[in-house]
């Protein structure tokens, strides 16, 4: 008896402690529930903007299957006589042009299929008088932007994303196509090339072959307060594709002259291994190169050029200010269409789409402007990427002004 009664006595206080700790710990509680309320989507993104998302993502996807299907077919169309004059194979046509060819020209044309599907599902809307029942009900203008913004998020992170990593590997496959079966051919040589290899060192090559990765007419000069301190000639020099590390190269006939106030001393051999820090994509250029290079590629070469004191890099700066830029080009487009939109007009959704394709293709045409501004006219690399997106934020902070509200 006395047994279970302590038996009794021990559970009630075990009880009595459990209650106490939890009690303890019920603020604690409390303060994890708040925060996971405060981080939880729903608290953010209602029913309605779950449609709207859904709705402008599906349309901006349709935009694209849609417009992007009528290209490859002009295209091939145009393309099939020299398809078959080079005998190119369907599996190389299928997987190594067009599997490239739509990811490049749907990043291209992102712009465009943004303010499309912006302006088509939202015209929709305001035909329906649903922009109009939203208002009424206390949705502000600047609510409504929620959803659209929620949306702009994922594609400026999509296109940012393909534009650094994706299609920089996919444009090195088709160009290597084109120039095989579409008789695009790749500059594959260089004549009186010039560049610095190191601060105060000048290599110059008479005529290279990227081919065989072999140059002819080498001279290397290294100039110390204004003078110069040596001179390197070769009559060949020839890449080492297969070194462990960059920059190798072998020089055949070399003669060098060390210069010593008014001393000079002559060495000379058949062949030297030697390091510089030059590659062969440092010796060709040809025309779209830096569309090939990922974005930590593009700054590892913007930063290894202008270490050397070249400046020939402009185009190359162009390159990545304008990948970032471009991400940006979604939300600044979405304010437009949905302001221009927004509002029951006659004329109706035909009027905004023909507004929409005037005001996108300006942007894109702006974008190639201001990319030869900064070769040939000297504007900052960094101004130039972004001068579509300062031109169009402000007009889009116009259209915003006069939204309905």
């Amino acid at each position: 008896m006395f047994k279970v009664k302590e038996i009794g006595d021990r559970v009630k206080g075990t009880e009595l402690h459990v209650v106490q700790d939890a009690a303890g710990r019920l603020p604690f509680m409390r303060k994890i529930g708040d925060l996971l309320l405060l981080l939880s989507p729903t608290r953010y993104v209602g029913i309605l903007d779950w449609y709207i998302i859904r709705k402008f993502i599906g349309t901006y996807i349709y935009a694209i299957l849609l417009i992007i299907s009528i290209a490859i077919v002009f295209d091939f169309n145009e393309n099939l006589s020299k398809f078959t004059q080079y005998h190119a194979p369907w599996r190389a046509i299928v997987f190594d042009y067009y599997a490239n060819f739509i990811p490049y020209y749907s990043n291209l044309f992102s712009p465009l299929f943004v303010f499309i599907a912006v302006i088509f599902f939202t015209s929709k809307l305001a035909g329906n008088s649903e922009i109009i029942a939203m208002l009424a009900a206390g949705v502000s203008i600047r609510r409504l932007m929620r959803p659209y913004m929620i949306s702009c998020v994922l594609i400026a992170g999509l296109t940012f994303y393909l534009n650094s990593f994706v299609i920089p590997h996919g444009t090195v496959i088709r160009q290597n196509f084109e120039s095989l079966y579409r008789n695009s051919k790749k500059n594959t040589s260089a004549e009186n090339v010039q560049l610095y290899v190191a601060k105060n060192t000048t290599a110059y090559i008479q005529h290279y072959d990227n081919q065989y990765k072999r140059g002819y007419g080498f001279s290397l000069v290294k100039i110390k307060d204004k003078k110069i301190v040596s001179h390197m000639t070769a009559m060949e020099i020839q890449y080492d594709t297969v070194a462990d590390t960059k920059f190798h190269w072998k020089l055949s006939n070399w003669k060098m002259r060390t210069l010593k106030g008014l001393k000079e001393h002559i060495q000379s051999g058949a062949s030297k291994d030697t390091v510089l820090l030059m590659e062969p994509t440092d010796l060709v250029y040809s025309k779209g190169q830096q569309e090939t290079f990922t974005s930590p590629e593009l700054l590892d070469y913007i930063s290894k050029q202008t270490s050397r004191g070249s400046g020939n890099v402009v185009q190359y700066e162009v390159e990545f200010h304008k990948r970032i830029a471009m991400s940006f080009s979604s939300f600044i487009l979405t304010i437009i269409g949905l302001s221009l939109s927004s509002r029951k007009r006659k004329g109706g959704m035909g009027l905004y789409l023909g507004i929409g394709l005037a005001l996108s293709f300006s942007y894109i045409m702006l974008q190639t402007v201001s990319s030869t501004f900064a070769i040939q006219a000297d504007t900052p690399p960094l101004l130039a990427a972004w001068i579509p997106n300062i031109i169009f934020a402000v007009i889009a902070y116009f259209c915003y002004r006069h939204a309905p509200s």
